[in-house]
């Protein structure tokens, strides 16, 4: 299940002009396709008003929407034409077995388009781990100096700003339309590969559900188009009348016309995000795993009766607000008053459902929740603070929920980050031993079959294990730069660090504070299988100095570390 689920996942590729993105496997996230189909819901009225009245909107809309012709189209495209810029970006991507240097300097196209308030979106793998961005408009020879004002790379986004007066003149932006209905037509406006001018293409959609997000290794609602998307449409407007449906980002590769744009909800609950607290929030969570109930002798065993519907929760993030306030073997019955299924999905649009995590996924950060549970045959009411997700290191660990092999399974975000962009990778040097915390960037360094190639105990940890403390980092040895002090340690390379000097290490940060400050005349330090390093602790800072030299190594330990250790000295002097 797992190579086919890594194969599919291949298939996926987000459309940036001579750039794919890493492939991305994390636990916990979804490769099959989902049965369910995620949108908004009205979680402020009572069910049966909310299946009714969202069916007969939906009606309207579709009535609406089936009345503009084939001007309005041509009219549409007349407007983006006036939207739609051509992106250039250079970036540099770290090297995580050198994390001391980048990578060489590669220059990658995209689109993107004017919104309200004088700002570009576009995704956000058309920029990351950018050093300079420029954009140019349509019928245009000047490129203008753009600068990257918010990034979410979970949902693929980014929102970008021109100071050029003279690049705002005769600008139009385009407003943000609804989700689409099956076979509504949209037309991809972009910048594909294949020429210089802006490019057309039309078609239908074919289908709205939860998708994986390549870029970002995160599941969110996602719209199949049958319009052509290439490398270089990625951050194009998906029009539909005379708004826009979506934003392009993907396609399937090894397929004919088969292209992903985001849907508007997930634009919108971005773009909230930065203009309320002026940086990327996130998405929701609420940090449980849980279990379908489809199986009536397991509903039978937790007294849930015939008309009762939900599901079990089976594991409570101890970092969450959830925890302490539901319990393992409660049943969920109701999300803000939207009944959950057995499998776990909730009503929506036409005859058709979603899974309930996508509307936790849409609340605001700190925003609560009114969550109905069946406990020990008892109902209760409780209301539960939600939290954005996090892929990177930020101390908090929430979950997600996927559909895989078609059971409903709620994972805890891996122990080692999915991603890192735009960002430096952190690392420490002592005595030739380089030591750096496991992360995927890391293992896709051995290549596109890093799942294969790279180590395997290092792989299943990164894909597996799940922190049990805030702040906890995987330390690994990745290499062992050559010298006298450290020879016959070269074989001890990508084994996980344990302790130095018989303290278990929490993260690097712990791990740097541990050797800095060593009293004792030797270090020992315990890693996997059982193997120590041991070191003259004088003598072993001699040899780090002449290392570095050797190697052209700028510093001892990144740039983060270097300012904790500065902080942590200024403190000591007062």
């Amino acid at each position: 299940m797992l190579s086919c689920s890594i194969r599919t996942l291949r298939r996926l590729k987000c459309c940036c002009n001579k750039r794919w993105s890493s492939l991305f496997l994390a636990k916990g996230y979804c490769f099959s396709k989902p049965k369910v189909v995620p949108s908004f819901c009205n979680t402020d009225i009572k069910f049966s008003r909310f299946y009714v009245g969202e069916r007969q909107s939906s009606l309207r809309q579709w009535r609406r929407r089936s009345l503009y012709t084939v001007t309005d189209t041509y009219e549409a495209i007349e407007l983006a034409l006036d939207s739609v810029v051509k992106i250039f970006t250079v970036s540099s991507s770290p090297n995580y077995f050198l994390p001391w240097q980048n990578k060489s300097q590669r220059e990658t196209m995209g689109s993107g388009f004017v919104i309200p308030g004088k700002k570009i979106l576009t995704n956000a793998h058309v920029v990351a781990d950018h050093t300079f961005v420029l954009v140019r408009k349509h019928g245009s020879p000047t490129k203008y100096r753009a600068e990257v004002q918010a990034v979410g790379h979970e949902c693929d986004l980014a929102i970008l700003v021109v100071e050029s007066p003279e690049f705002w003149e005769g600008m139009n932006f385009l407003e943000l339309g609804d989700i689409p209905f099956l076979q509504e037509a949209v037309a991809v406006v972009g910048y594909p590969q294949g020429g210089d001018n802006i490019s057309v293409t039309k078609g239908v959609v074919s289908r709205v559900e939860p998708t994986q997000y390549v870029h970002g290794a995160t599941q969110l609602m996602a719209i199949q188009i049958d319009a052509a998307i290439n490398p270089g449409n990625s951050g194009g407007p998906a029009i539909m009348g005379n708004k826009v449906a979506g934003v392009a980002f993907q396609n399937l590769s090894g397929a004919e016309n088969i292209g992903y744009i985001i849907p508007v909800p997930v634009i919108k609950h971005f773009i909230a995000g930065i203009e309320e607290s002026g940086k990327y929030m996130g998405f929701c969570s609420m940090g449980l795993s849980c279990q379908p109930t489809e199986n009536v002798q397991l509903r039978n065993h937790f007294k849930m009766q015939p008309h009762m519907t939900g599901v079990l929760v089976s594991k409570i993030n101890p970092l969450s607000d959830a925890y302490g306030v539901l319990k393992t073997d409660d049943i969920i019955l109701e999300f803000d008053g939207v009944p959950i299924a057995n499998d776990g999905t909730v009503p929506f649009r036409n005859r058709e459902r979603i899974t309930f995590d996508h509307l936790v996924s849409m609340k605001k950060p700190n925003e609560t929740a009114l969550v109905k549970v069946l406990r020990n045959g008892e109902e209760h009411a409780f209301t539960i603070t939600l939290q954005p997700v996090s892929n990177s290191f930020k101390g908090v660990v929430f979950t997600s929920m996927v559909k895989m092999s078609g059971d409903l399974q709620v994972k805890l975000q891996p122990l080692v980050p999915v991603h890192q962009f735009d960002k430096l990778p952190s690392y420490y040097i002592f005595a030739g031993l380089v030591f750096v915390p496991l992360t995927q960037p890391y293992l896709h360094e051995y290549g596109e079959d890093w799942y294969n190639t790279s180590p395997r105990r290092l792989c299943e940890r990164a894909l597996r294990e799940l922190p049990k403390r805030a702040g906890e980092q995987l330390v690994i040895l990745s290499q062992v730069l050559m010298d006298d002090i450290n020879a016959g340690y070269e074989r001890l390379a990508e084994l996980q660090v344990k302790k130095v000097n018989g303290i278990e290490i929490k993260n690097l940060k712990h791990l740097c504070q541990l050797v800095e400050n060593c009293s004792r005349e030797s270090l020992r330090i315990d890693l996997d299988d059982d193997r120590v390093v041991a070191l003259n602790y004088e003598s072993a800072r001699i040899a780090t100095s002449r290392i570095l030299e050797r190697h052209r190594i700028p510093s001892r330990m990144s740039i983060d570390l270097l300012s904790e250790q500065n902080s942590l000295l200024m403190d000591s002097a007062e």
